[in-house]
């Protein structure tokens, strides 16, 4: 399984060397946008619209937008020193809480945690966690951003779930049009209470499965065996002129006339004199 981050836990004194990975994986299927024309994958690239020129990313910086047009500039060191002394190698737990008081609406993304090489370490906060019945509510540092995470055990391995901060979480009152009471009699509720029931079951995650996916892949692999791959024409070599004094002078050494041509009309002239 990829690593995708190391760092370590920290709770009061105790110090847990981790790697985090994945825990879920997004399964849609891809396409690529091709031209219609030659079946070539587009190319998207990051061009300033003013110079017309494409921009590397060493020549971009971060701003911040107070109005419109108007920005403030922001160092990649600046921000660096903001993150402290820790920086984006530890996960701080700073208190432990019941899982059940945290509304699903606020969970964003999961990822497993395993030791590295603090085995001991590791184990003695999954015992505790299980014992107690608790999770430890954590701060970490992903990609410059200040993540709030919650971590749990599930089947034995230590497991991270980021959540958001509660002004990340829209305001619920703000949703359009529902309803201040409800409108239904004690027949209809009894019909629909009637029906939850029937329909109630254990949660069985394995026999959910993507339909409409499933039905794409059906399809890709009828073409596979039905029909020609279409290929992607080469792509033609272009020459990068961004500097217009250079372009200036490539245009104008594509117009020159060849001087053999010069030369035939200047023996033509000395023809007709001595005639």
């Amino acid at each position: 399984m990829h690593t995708m981050w190391k760092g370590s836990i920290s709770f009061g004194l105790v110090n847990i060397p981790i790697k985090l990975h994945a825990a879920t994986e997004d399964k849609d299927v891809k396409f690529r946008s091709l031209h219609n024309k030659c079946n070539t994958p587009i190319k998207y690239q990051k061009v300033c619209p003013v110079c017309e020129e494409e921009v590397k990313a060493e020549d971009i910086v971060k701003g911040y937008e107070l109005a419109k047009g108007k920005y403030i500039v922001v160092d990649p060191d600046e921000l660096k020193a903001l993150e402290g002394e820790k920086g984006e190698k530890a996960v701080e737990i700073i208190d432990f809480i019941h899982l059940s008081e945290i509304d699903p609406i606020y969970f964003n993304r999961s990822y497993y945690m395993s030791p590295d090489g603090g085995a001991k370490a590791y184990g003695l906060l999954r015992k505790a966690l299980m014992e107690t019945e608790k999770a430890g509510l954590a701060k970490i540092m992903i990609r410059s951003k200040e993540q709030l995470a919650v971590i749990r055990v599930y089947e034995k391995t230590l497991l991270m779930e980021t959540i958001h901060y509660p002004d990340e979480v829209r305001n619920v009152a703000e949703v359009p049009n529902v309803p201040s009471s409800d409108n239904v009699s004690k027949k209809e509720i009894e019909t629909a209470i009637l029906l939850i029931d029937q329909l109630t079951t254990s949660f069985e995650p394995d026999k959910y499965q993507d339909d409409y996916r499933n039905k794409v892949m059906d399809l890709i692999q009828s073409k596979q065996k039905g029909e020609k791959m279409v290929t992607a024409k080469t792509e033609k070599p272009t020459e990068n002129i961004t500097d217009l004094m250079a372009a200036l002078q490539a245009s104008i050494d594509k117009t020159k006339p060849e001087k053999k041509t010069t030369k035939r009309k200047k023996t033509t002239k000395k023809v007709a004199d001595s005639k």
